[in-house]
């Protein structure tokens, strides 16, 4: 059984790129031997990542980000079985918001900056389906 698995999350650490690429680096490590995909923004100290796979993985998965002492605040926004993967080509695809005009974030959230703990959990994923369609999204493919 196939799941859909979003959260957001405030990083108790300053963001640097080593951060990022740490945490990317064991996502693409980790992800593809346990069949998650998925996407990670980020835009200053918040993240929003969505997980994709088999229910226990995302739910172990899940479970570890929620202990991980570098992840604050960590609330699930939507979690859904589905019948197919939207973010089936990443095994971890990345989106600096910073990067993102900010008339995007704006069709989809309160403000022009990234602040899921305030959107619908639907809102955030049409953001991420927006950021594919618009070629935001980098990361090693799973392929």
């Amino acid at each position: 059984m196939l799941v859909r698995l979003l959260y957001a999350s405030r990083s108790t650490q300053p963001h640097t790129q080593e951060l990022l690429d740490a945490i990317l680096t064991r996502s693409q490590q980790h992800n593809p031997g346990h069949g998650i995909t998925g996407v990670l923004c980020f835009s200053g100290n918040i993240f929003m990542q969505v997980l994709e796979g088999g229910r226990s993985e995302v739910s172990a998965l899940y479970n570890h980000i929620a202990s991980d002492p570098r992840h604050q605040g960590v609330e699930l926004l939507s979690f859904e079985e589905i019948g197919e993967r939207r973010f089936a080509s990443w095994t971890m695809g990345q989106v600096n918001l910073a990067k993102v005009n900010p008339s995007l974030l704006l069709r989809y959230s309160e403000k022009s900056q990234l602040d899921p703990f305030s959107m619908s959990g639907g809102s955030a994923l049409a953001l991420l389906e927006e950021l594919i369609a618009t070629a935001s999204i980098v990361g090693r493919c799973s392929h």
